[in-house]
């Protein structure tokens, strides 16, 4: 007999879920001995995704669950906190669990023998806790606590190697440039705050979850975004937007994600998969009501522009992490612009298969620069274990990394069969319906989406036809037959995503979106009209050029492999990211800087000069003062009294009290008168 659950249990169960993490935290970085910590971290964890299981199958599709407690009151206002537990949130909270497991199971051999193994352990325990609070919390302001604590997490994993100077620069740089999305997701909260005086996400946005904008007149809505001013309603929107696109890297906020693969593989898999760059595609959906269709027509452009632009910077990459963080934003791109169409579901569907396959594809990457670092130890050799060009022939050593990788980039190249082949075609469909009824310029934004569709499967079979085609590159400095395949705690999470890639786990069927069981949980925002014709040419057209460029690939990088690739302005012009980090550094970086210089000296020179002249006017007055207190004034005070006791001591010779001396002295006293007076005379 199925257990019933009430609306308490499945709350505390979701609590418990989020915190256990939390509890592992605490114990491996307070109690835990240097380099320990893997029992607790992966059995916290685990229960949470046991326990997130439990939530998902009992409110998927069945009920909502909210539940909060009062928090505190300031004047008028009235601040709780609880769970909100909708379709939306218990999917997150289930990947997020899930991809999070799969990690540590990795971790366990991956950062095997770390000298700061336990703060590995600790610091993934507090991302995991705060992205999963972050996606079941019912109040604004907890989402807002939460958003910065993944912030702050992210931050320690990505410098976790602190001892490297780059590390360090790329946690400041992610740092940073999140704060300046933070500063807009905390200007749009002050907004609603100020208009609608509570932060509440359920007595804002719906009772039921489905949160159409046509819902407003059935009254399932609790607040009409209608009734704010369009200024202030499209102000609030961009705000809260620009939080979203700091976190998930867009345009012009991206040049932080790429920098972040210093930290370990298995934070960049989990950072792109399910967590900290998916908060931003969530936030979107969680507070999807308040953006007008201004804001919307501005995260579909900004979607598409920043999907095309990594797109293309992800071609003429060697590092084999950045490649696949180019990638990751691409695919943010495609999230963010299906949520600016209206494609609420296609949306949160995508970012679902890309949690499988793209946590596969960082884990996959892993597994090869981890063997290829053994073998620059164990060779004594100098070059770089991340560079696809000293890569090669890598799926004679490693068949079962080969496979696993080249199932997840079948799903990230949308090919059929795979889940990314529904999600990703779900989005373009309807990208070229919503652009159906508009202008030509709106048409330019499924183009460039359909572009940025093909680019992806030309950089992506690039990659893989360099790392496991050919020969290997480094046969002349070494022998490759001490490569092998990775340990099975490696092996084992790739295996599982490997399946996930495939499309019976999102859809009975292999070629229709529509079915997706994903898709059908989650509301249809938008009415567009649907235009039978793309649901047969787009994925016909987009899977037949992929399979020329897929040929094409093979043809540069696995038949003439030593062919060198040309070099040029456009060249150089992708492989410095567009020059935008060049363009921060002059605009931004390099003012600032001088400016904090200028003020420095002016610092040092005026106001420091000032203050210390000051002082040492003031400590030469003081030794003037002293000379004059003590030589003059003292001088002529201990003169007079010297002169006094000279003149006291002469005089009191005289007063002998013997008579024999005044007589005598009376009688020298008038024989020098005598004298005196015959000389004057």
């Amino acid at each position: 007999m199925e257990r019933t659950f009430t609306s308490v249990d499945l709350s505390l169960l979701a609590i418990t879920a989020g915190v256990l993490p939390l509890i592992s935290f605490i114990g491996i970085l307070f109690f835990s001995k240097k380099g320990k910590g893997t029992i607790p971290a992966v059995a916290a964890i685990a229960l949470s995704f046991v326990f997130a299981i439990i939530v998902f199958f009992q409110v998927w599709n069945k009920q909502q669950v909210h539940e909060q407690l009062h928090w505190f009151t300031i004047g008028s206002w009235t601040f709780e906190a609880g769970v909100w537990l909708n379709n939306l949130s218990v999917l997150m909270l289930l990947l997020v669990s899930g991809i999070a497991l799969l990690v540590h199971i990795y971790s366990i051999q991956y950062m095997k023998g770390d000298e700061y193994l336990h703060r590995y352990w600790a610091y993934l325990g507090l991302f995991c806790f705060s992205m999963m609070s972050l996606v079941i919390a019912d109040s604004l302001l907890l989402v807002y606590m939460f958003w910065e604590l993944v912030g702050v997490s992210s931050y320690l994993l990505i410098g976790f190697w602190f001892t490297r100077e780059a590390a360090v620069q790329a946690n400041k740089k992610a740092f940073l440039m999140n704060r300046i999305g933070d500063i807009g997701f905390l200007i749009g909260i002050m907004i609603l705050l100020s208009q609608y005086h509570t932060l509440d996400l359920r007595l804002l946005f719906s009772d039921n979850g489905l949160i159409s904008r046509s819902m407003v007149e059935n009254g399932l809505w609790k607040t009409d975004f209608s009734e704010m001013p369009v200024v202030w309603l499209s102000i609030t929107g961009i705000a809260l937007f620009l939080g979203a696109a700091a976190k998930s890297a867009q345009f012009p906020l991206q040049t932080w994600l790429p920098d972040a693969m210093e930290g370990p593989t298995a934070v960049s898999s989990l950072i792109h998969a399910a967590t900290m760059v998916a908060a931003g595609v969530f936030l979107i959906a969680r507070i999807y009501p308040v953006f007008d269709p201004f804001v919307l027509d501005i995260i579909a452009v900004i979607g598409g522009f920043t999907a095309f632009l990594a797109a293309t910077t992800a071609l003429v990459q060697n590092d084999i992490k950045k490649i696949l963080a180019f990638s990751t934003i691409s695919q943010l791109g495609f999230m963010m612009l299906a949520m600016g169409i209206g494609a609420y579901g296609a949306g949160i569907f995508h970012l679902s298969t890309h949690a499988f396959f793209k946590c596969l594809l960082f884990l996959a990457a892993g597994a090869v620069i981890h063997e290829m670092h053994h073998l620059k130890e164990k060779q004594e050799l100098d070059f770089d274990p991340q560079d696809i060009r000293n890569m090669g022939g890598l799926r004679k050593y490693m068949p079962i990394t080969f496979i696993t990788m080249l199932l997840a980039s079948l799903a990230l190249m949308g090919i059929p069969l795979t889940s990314g082949y529904l999600s990703k075609d779900a989005i373009l469909i309807q990208s070229f319906e919503w652009a159906e009824p508009r202008g030509f310029i709106w048409k330019l934004v499924p183009y460039f989406a359909l572009l940025t569709s093909w680019l992806t499967v030309f950089y992506i079979s690039r990659l893989m036809f360099k790392v496991f085609f050919g020969e290997f590159r480094l046969h002349s400095l070494t022998r490759a037959a001490s490569l092998h395949e990775a340990p099975s705690a490696m092996r084992i999470p790739m295996i599982i995503l490997a399946v996930c890639c495939l499309f019976p786990l999102f859809s009975g069927s292999p070629l229709l979106f529509e079915n997706a069981w994903i898709i059908k949980g989650l509301p249809v925002l938008e009415t567009m009209e649907r235009v039978n014709a793309y649901h047969t040419i787009i994925p016909a057209l987009v899977n037949l050029v992929g399979l020329i460029l897929i040929f094409s690939a093979w043809k540069m990088y696995a038949v003439r492999p030593q062919r060198l690739e040309k070099k040029g302005f456009l060249f150089g012009f992708l492989k410095n990211q567009w020059y935008f980090n060049q363009i921060y550094q002059a605009v931004f970086i390099a003012p600032v800087v001088s400016l904090s210089g200028m003020v420095y000296r002016f610092d040092k020179m005026i106001i420091d000069g000032i203050v210390n002249l000051g002082g040492k006017i003031g400590i030469a007055l003081s030794v003037t003062a002293d000379w004059l207190d003590r030589y003059i004034v003292d001088g002529l005070v201990n003169l007079t009294g010297s002169i006094s006791k000279t003149i006291g001591n002469f005089t009191r010779h005289f007063q002998t009290g013997r008579v024999q001396h005044y007589l005598l002295t009376m009688m020298l006293l008038l024989m020098a008168f005598f004298v005196f007076n015959y000389f004057l005379s």
